[in-house]
This record gives C-alpha cells, structure tokens and sequence, in this order.
C-alpha cells in the first residue's frame, strides 16, 4: 500500500469497525470488551470470554444472544456504574460549590480585614486625640474587636456582653485621665468602683446602647449569611456522594454498561431511557429543588437588605466616631459625672502621676497603623451583590440535574442509534417520566420507593437556615444610603420610625436629631482633630492634641484575631 491509499483504507477500516461496534449482530470476539475491562476497570483479563457465549448466570444484562459478560464482570460494572454516577455528580457540581466555598473564604477574609481597619482606626483616634490614655486603652480596644471577630465567625459571645465590657473598661481611664485629671488613685479598687459605676451613672448617655443596637443589626446577618454558604457547601457535599438504591444501581448498570457484553462499547444510551433511568435515580435529590430555590432566594434577600446602619461596614469603620462622641459627652458633663462617682465611690486618695503616652514614630506608624483606601468597587457589598447574580444561576440546579447528565454527559444525540435497555434502536417507545417523587410511579425503568432519610435531613437544615435567613432580613425601607453629589461621601437618611439607638437623637441625653455623614473609607491624611475641634467649640474642652503620630503603642494594638474556624453546626 503506497502512502497515498494507505488513508484511505485506514479509514475505511476505522469505519467498519464503527459499525460493528454499533450492531449487536455478528459480534466476533470480545477483544475489545475484554481491553475495555481491563482499562476502566484495572481488572486482569483472565477468565473473560474471548468470543461471545451463553450468559445464564447473568442477573442483569440479560439477553438471548451470546455475552460477552460473566457474573463477576457484571458486578464489577455494577460498581463502576457507581462510581460514574458520583463522578458525573461531582463534575456537574464542582463550579458551583467553587463558587460558594470561593466567596465564602473570600467574604471571610474581608471581614478580617475590615476588622483590623476598625481596631485600627479606634487606636488611632486614642493615639491621636487622647493620647493620655492610648496605652491602657489598648487592651481594651483589642478585646472588643476580637470578641467582633469571634462572634462573625460563629463562636458563642455575646454582642451585648462586649458592647458593655468595653465602655465599662473605657470609664475609669476618660474619668482619671480627662475628668480628674493628672491625679489618680493608686488602687485597683477605687477604679474597679468606678468601672462598676459606669451603667448607673450613664456617662457616655444612650451611645454603648446604640452600638449594641448597630452591632445587632450588622453582625448577627453577617455572621449568619457566613453559616448559610457554609451549609450550601455541606448540602453539595453531602449530594455529591449520595447512596443509591438497589435499583437505582441495577438500572445505572443496565443503561451504561450491559451494552458491552453484546460488544456495544461505543453506544451510548437513548434521551428518553437516559432521562427515566436518571431522574429515578435523582428523584430523592430533585426534592432539594424548591427549598434549595428558597435558600439562594434568601441570601439574596438579605443581602440586599444589609446596607446602612446593617451593613457591617459601615458599622464598623464608624466606630471609633461613636467612642469619639462618648468620650467627649463624658468630658462635657465631667463635673456633674465627678459629683457621682464621690458619691458612690468616695474620694479617691490623691496622688499626682505621670500619665503614659503614645511615642511618636513616623516609620512604625506608616508601617503598622496606616489606614488606607478602598476602591468602591471591592467594598463588601459589591462582592455580595455580585457573588448573589452568579449564585442566582444555579437556582433550579437540583430539579434539572438528571436532564443536565443525559444531555451533557450520558445520551446518545438526536438522530443518532441508541440503546433503549436491550438492544440498538432509532429511538425510545416507553413513557418519559418527569422529575421528582411523585412522577416516578409510572417510571419504566427504576422502581423509587419512600424517602431518602440524608435528603429529609438535608431538607430540615435548609428549611432552618432559610428561616434564620429570612428572621435577619431588616426592613429595606427602614434604613436608606444615598450618595452625595460630589466627595466620595455618604449620606445615612433616617426615617421618621428609629430610636434612639440608631443616631437619630437621644431624649434625655443633650443631644439633638442629626443626619449622620459618614465616610466609606478613611484617606490616608485624615485627622482626627478635626472632629475633636468640632465638638471643643461647643464644649470648650482642653483636650491633648500634641503630636500626630502613636506608633509605639502600635505593636500593643495591632489587630491579633486569630483565624476562627466557622461554627456550622451553631446555627441548628
């Protein structure tokens, strides 16, 4: 043969064999079936028919022309039919539990950071503005955002405990060091007294039961919106290697492999038979897809309503202007406070100090107390919103998994011969089952019987994390940001139904209804005094503004939460 024939009887031969492969007439040798076996299977090749036979032990791949299957083979197939059915799950799955467990990582990384900016913020307003107090607010300042930390990430503490803790610890260090100042008590008792006193005297007036109020709204949705991906994950995991039934394994084999033993290694199955044989095996699974539908839809729902005094951010990058406003009411009313605290704690002895202060260090404060910009293109909220629009797809991914392998993976194409369970035709005759329990009555090829026990658990779980979803989901109309015109700002509009909690003024406290300006992130340059000499022009106050920088303290107040695995299991 030249080398200009040799292609052209090359393919002639690759085509009869195509052919033969194709017509269960004929069937010579089981050479082919035997390599088959051997390559998916990694099973050794003794003991296989070489040339097809009679097969009356054979419980599934039943047929009245000659196998070239044994018992032991068909049960090997049983189990590789298994293990394609979970392989072909997998595949199917992989980009979307990609997309969960990415942005589950990513949201929980970003939360990280925006809690060391906060802290870092709170530290830099101490550093800054009250740098007579810096040092021993450290602590303090430290431990509440860890507690921020471990609350997001599903450990059991308690926001209100924290709120409280904090301005506790933060009294007796603004009554020593602006109210009383330069004299102190040498014990450890008098300032406890004064900690103690801190709730009965209301030094800070209604601002520690606004932060509870916006730490509640804020981190208990982000906190449980970080639960809801990690339980999707758990719910692909968990679908991902489901058990089969008996006939569901007998079927998978029937439809995948019993073709090989008539020597029809390259069919590929009917759509019809591959739609009954897979929406029996997945009808268990295709009851996930009205509450896997409501579970995407509530994340959704709150993640469109976490914005304003419920967006984390916002929240927490405004904290250190409500410590700002506490300290300061304190100060204001420092002689009224000081008369109370005589009261109840007696007069401390008088011992004149040197208040500790931060040191000035330029390098150490570029390098670990440096605030810096977002774009607001990575803010949270985009992230979410576009982590929701993908996510958003796959609502329908259950109900439509079974058609989803027949047309992706499984059945042959239209037009084309196909395998209808006993032999090649040009198309399937049987009925057509939909999806789901209650159509599988008048499946031809799979007998579906009860309830899948992983699935009636799976369901409860989404049905719980939706419920929870759907409890911290706030009024949308309630709260409302709209951008300013020009200055990057944004403006916090309240409406006429909040309290006193949320900003909007305190009876009884001094303070006057206000629309609050905030800033998305804090610039590099911004100063802190500015927002000091604001309130000294009403209040006429003396505070230590000398300096700029607070970098020694920065070791002692950089942010040290350390990586808290997410507790699952808490939200059931």
């Amino acid at each position: 043969m030249d080398a200009q024939t040799w292609p052209v009887g090359f393919r002639c031969l690759l085509l009869l064999a195509l052919v033969g492969s194709a017509r269960s007439e004929g069937v010579q040798t089981c050479e082919e079936v035997r390599k088959l076996f051997q390559w998916r299977l990694l099973g050794a090749v003794r003991g296989l028919p070489d040339s097809p036979r009679a097969g009356p032990d054979l419980q599934v791949c039943i047929s009245k022309k000659p196998t070239c299957c044994t018992r032991k083979m068909e049960e090997r197939y049983q189990i590789a039919a298994r293990q394609d059915m979970q392989q072909f799950l997998q595949t199917s799955s992989s980009t979307l539990k990609f997309l969960i467990s990415r942005n589950a990582a990513a949201f929980q990384e970003t939360l990280e950071t925006l809690i060391k900016q906060a802290e870092n913020y709170t530290s830099i307003l101490f550093c800054n503005t009250y740098r007579n107090m810096a040092l021993e607010a450290a602590a303090s300042v430290q431990e509440f955002f860890t507690d921020v930390g471990l609350y997001l990430f599903g450990a059991d503490v308690n926001p209100e405990e924290f709120v409280n803790r904090f301005f506790d610890s933060l009294f007796p260090l603004v009554y020593n060091r602006l109210i009383n100042p330069a004299v102190t008590d040498s014990s450890l008792e008098y300032s406890e007294c004064i900690r103690m006193a801190r709730r009965d005297v209301s030094p800070f007036g209604n601002i520690p039961k606004r932060v509870m109020g916006q730490m509640g709204r804020s981190l208990l949705p982000s906190r449980t919106f970080l639960q809801a991906l990690n339980l999707g994950i758990e719910v692909i995991n968990t679908t991902d290697y489901l058990h089969f039934s008996k006939e569901c394994s007998r079927a998978l084999l029937k439809m995948q492999y019993c073709p090989h033993c008539q020597g029809l290694t390259l069919t590929k199955p009917c759509m019809g038979y591959c739609l009954n044989v897979m929406r029996g095996c997945l009808a268990h699974m295709a009851e996930l897809n009205p509450h896997w539908h409501a579970y995407i839809r509530s994340l959704e729902e709150l993640s469109d309503a976490m914005h304003g005094t419920y967006d984390i951010e916002h929240v927490l990058l405004n904290f250190h202007l409500l410590v700002n406003d506490a300290v300061l009411q304190a100060h204001l009313n420092g002689q009224k406070l000081l008369e109370q605290v005589n009261r109840i704690c007696g007069r401390p002895v008088r011992t004149p100090t040197q208040s500790p202060r931060c040191s000035f260090d330029q390098s150490k404060e570029k390098h670990g107390m440096k605030t810096t910009t977002r774009n607001s293109e990575e803010t949270l909220a985009n992230r979410r919103k576009e982590f929701i629009n993908s996510l958003r797809l796959y609502r329908s991914f259950y109900g439509g998994l079974a058609d989803q392998l027949c047309a992706n993976e499984l059945a042959a194409a239209d037009g084309l011969p196909c395998w209808n369970g006993e032999d090649i035709v040009k198309s399937y005759t049987q009925r057509v089952v939909g999806n789901g329990l209650k159509a599988q009555s008048g499946n031809p090829e799979v007998k579906v019987k009860g309830t899948d026990p992983v699935i009636s658990q799976i369901i409860d779980k989404l049905k719980h994390v939706v419920q929870l979803l759907q409890g911290r989901s706030p009024k949308p109309d309630k709260w409302e940001l709209l951008q300013l015109g020009s200055g990057g700002g944004m403006v916090e509009q309240v409406s006429g139904d909040c309290d006193d909690e949320d900003g909007c003024g305190g009876s009884g406290s001094g303070e006057v209804k206000r629309t609050l300006k905030i800033t998305d992130w804090m610039p590099d340059d911004m100063n802190f005094s500015d927002v000091k000499q604001i309130h000294q022009t009403d209040t006429g106050s003396t505070l230590d503004t000398t300096g700029a920088g607070c970098a020694a303290a920065t070791e002692s107040m950089t942010f040290t939460l350390i990586s808290v695995v997410m507790l699952l299991p808490g939200i059931w």
